[in-house]
């Protein structure tokens, strides 16, 4: 059987990926962290309703759902996102081709 690989065009496509997903994912951590710890002095939340602080929140959130939609495996086009967590997976798991150049 042999091993197929990624193009070295293929894996900086993936490479991209990793690093705008990796990158978000720590703004985001941030920003939620920032807005929890002062949403009530930024009159972002209430005792009562999230309001404000509800939609802030989702569109956060938002991004890191659509970047994870986005990743698919650049020899067969199925989607992997899913199968990710903050990295490209190491194989996809449909054509069996490895997600790092042959050189790596």
């Amino acid at each position: 059987m042999t091993s197929k690989y990624l193009t070295p065009e293929q894996d900086r496509d993936i490479r991209r990926w990793e690093r705008w997903n990796r990158n978000y994912f720590i703004l985001a951590f941030l920003a939620l962290i920032i807005i929890l710890v002062f949403s009530s002095q930024l009159g972002l939340s209430s005792g009562t309703s999230w309001g404000p602080l509800g939609l802030l929140l989702a569109a956060i959130v938002a991004p890191i759902i659509v970047l994870q939609l986005r990743l698919a495996c650049p020899a067969c086009g199925h989607k992997i996102g899913w199968q990710a967590k903050l990295m490209a997976p190491d194989q996809c798991k449909t054509c069996g081709t490895f997600l790092r150049s042959k050189g790596q």
